[in-house]
């Protein structure tokens, strides 16, 4: 199981590191109204968990916490677009994940038991770098489109040197609002950058004997 959770944690950083979606940041009425509903399916999840005994209960009850904290580092990230909290969700889709994963290899003994740990833990550490590396490629395109935009900008300013009084000064004006329109069109681009919905956590049964 901790295999599938591991994909969702990778499919996220690769969603978010790559797709733009249309609409905009969402508003503090639509935050907090999302913020009140993972409260409320944390509880209800936390009921679920309640009937259950031993370590079906202890898996459900780190699957609801998994569940919630994604939930909330997502809706972070949708509300401020900032890259850091982008970061944050997908560390959280990791931490998560190897958190269940970890507890489902105490159905295990022995070598299994070790091996299933040590899985859990290297899992963990793939999603974690992923989700660093992404963070690095971000700002190393969000620093490469800067200097194109300053380079772009020293260039049009060059061309305008060919002219004179007030067309001189209409070419530089241009110039300016051009690299101050590229700019702005980045920051929306981010701010408007959402992360793909994790898949739920799947629901907890009674475990079984044999299996990690």
């Amino acid at each position: 199981m901790h295999k599938h959770l591991l994909l969702a944690a990778t499919l996220l950083a690769a969603a978010m590191s790559t797709s733009l979606a249309a609409a905009a940041v969402m508003d503090k009425a639509d935050y907090s109204a999302a913020k009140t509903r993972i409260g409320a399916d944390y509880k209800a999840d936390q009921k679920r968990c309640a009937s259950l005994k031993a370590n079906a209960k202890d898996i459900c009850i780190l699957e609801a916490k998994g569940k919630e904290k994604v939930a909330l580092a997502e809706l972070e990230f949708g509300y401020t677009g900032k890259p850091a909290d982008a970061t944050k969700a997908r560390m959280a889709a990791a931490e998560a994940a190897y958190a269940v994963a970890k507890e489902k290899c105490d159905d295990l003994a022995d070598n299994a038991k070790d091996v299933c740990v040590k899985q859990a833990k290297a899992d963990e550490v793939k999603a974690t770098a992923a989700a660093k590396l992404t963070q690095q490629v971000g700002a190393a395109r969000s620093e490469a489109a800067e200097d194109v935009r300053d380079a772009n900008y020293k260039l049009a300013v060059e061309k305008c040197d060919a002219l004179s009084g007030d067309a001189k000064t209409r070419c530089i004006d241009a110039a300016k609002a051009t690299r101050a329109t590229q700019a702005s069109q980045a920051a929306s681009a981010v701010a408007t950058m959402k992360p793909a919905t994790v898949p739920a956590m799947p629901a907890a049964k009674k475990e079984k004997k044999g299996g990690c």
